[in-house]
């Protein structure tokens, strides 16, 4: 199975056919097997999900080593929205190549990000007009707020989580997103972790893997 982004695949399924899909979008400046660590832990209770695990379509600016899904230096708000969109339109492709190399629908498949990965999803899950199931967004944001607002397609099931002591994606990006869905009578889920900085803690991936229990199983 070929795909558009290097990716880093875990299906534990051999020769069947798996029900559903967790894409999984890492954060700035990381790769495609860092965030497959979730999905190798969360593999272990959900026999029946393949996790894909792209690299983001550009080499990170400040490290070299990593990847990027756009530009967030010396960038305008207005550059980073139009270097998003370009990411949003290599995202979906990988979306499209999943349903189309496992046979699955839309439904079937969540989007999950950490920081710039959680952009991107939220951004690209929202757009899209064939419903993904479900956003699971870890320590992020909306890239722009009224773009958003002006181009949702789709409502699927969304829950974000953050820490407190976060000062790389300050909590208040939450609570701006919780706002604004609020505002579009558009029901969440959130969690704000308490003592706990720009990372996916331990209670993070396990309410992770129950959201995914319950929509998917």
């Amino acid at each position: 199975m070929s795909y558009s982004l290097n990716t880093t695949v875990i299906n534990t399924l051999e020769n069947q056919k798996p029900d559903n899909a967790v894409i999984l979008c890492h954060g700035y400046g990381g790769d495609g097997k860092d965030i497959s660590i979730l999905g190798n832990y969360w593999k272990n209770y959900l026999p029946k999900t393949v996790f894909v695990c792209p690299d983001a379509p550009e080499r990170c600016a400040v490290s070299p080593t990593g990847y990027q899904w756009f530009d967030l230096m010396d960038q305008t708000k207005d550059e980073i929205l139009t270097k998003s969109l370009v990411a949003e339109l290599k995202l979906n492709k990988l979306i499209d190549e999943v349903k189309k190399n496992f046979n699955l629908k839309a439904d079937k498949i969540i989007l999950c990000g950490f920081s710039q990965g959680c952009m991107i999803s939220l951004q690209t899950g929202l757009k899209r007009e064939d419903k993904i199931n479900s956003i699971i967004g870890y320590s992020g944001k909306i890239i722009d707020l009224k773009h958003i607002e002006n181009n949702i397609k789709s409502r699927p099931n969304v829950i974000l989580m953050h820490g407190d002591k976060d000062e790389v994606v300050p909590v208040s990006y939450l609570l701006e997103a919780k706002e604004l869905f609020n505002n579009i009578n558009y029901k969440i889920q959130t969690k704000i972790f308490k003592n706990c900085e720009h990372r996916i803690p331990q209670e993070g991936s396990s309410l992770g893997l129950e959201f995914i229990k319950k929509q998917l199983y």
